[in-house]
């Protein structure tokens, strides 16, 4: 019986984890939310994080008050040169977690306003199209140390 109770804790206490860690808006959740800090001059900051829609829905733009602007891009390795694109939006297949993560598919903070410095927070809004409909989601980015 113990084995049982322990295991359902386990169970609960993950999901429960998952719950604080996310964020809901309208079948929308947005976890593990996060940037690299950056060194003093740079102009350009990475945003990453798993995002997961209950119904097919896509991130049309993202926007944020400590950039001049903010763009999904891509990164990928092209006979050993890395390119990097913009993408004009990131479908979000239904039920399925999309993660955006470095070295792959990310937002890219353009003209930043000042360095991020670990501890910070950076917000962000994500607007998310699903049935033709537009919703702002709104998170905040725990920015991590440079070496992470």
């Amino acid at each position: 019986m113990r084995y049982f109770a322990r295991r359902a804790f386990l169970v609960i206490a993950a999901s429960f984890a998952w719950a604080v860690a996310a964020h809901a808006e309208r079948g929308v959740s947005v976890a593990q939310v996060w940037a690299r800090a950056t060194v003093p001059g740079q102009k350009v900051a990475g945003v990453y994080l798993d995002i997961r829609s209950d119904q097919a829905a896509a991130i049309t733009a993202v926007r944020s008050p400590l950039a001049a602007s903010a763009e999904i891009h891509s990164m990928s390795n092209d006979n050993g040169v890395m390119r990097m694109r913009r993408l004009p939006r990131l479908d979000l297949p239904a039920g399925e977690t999309v993660r955006l993560g470095p070295g792959g598919i990310h937002i890219m903070l353009l003209d930043i306003k000042r360095p991020l410095h670990a501890g910070d927070q950076v917000p962000l809004v994500l607007t998310v199209e699903r049935n033709g409909k537009k919703t702002s989601v709104q998170v905040e980015a725990e920015v991590r140390a440079l070496e992470q």
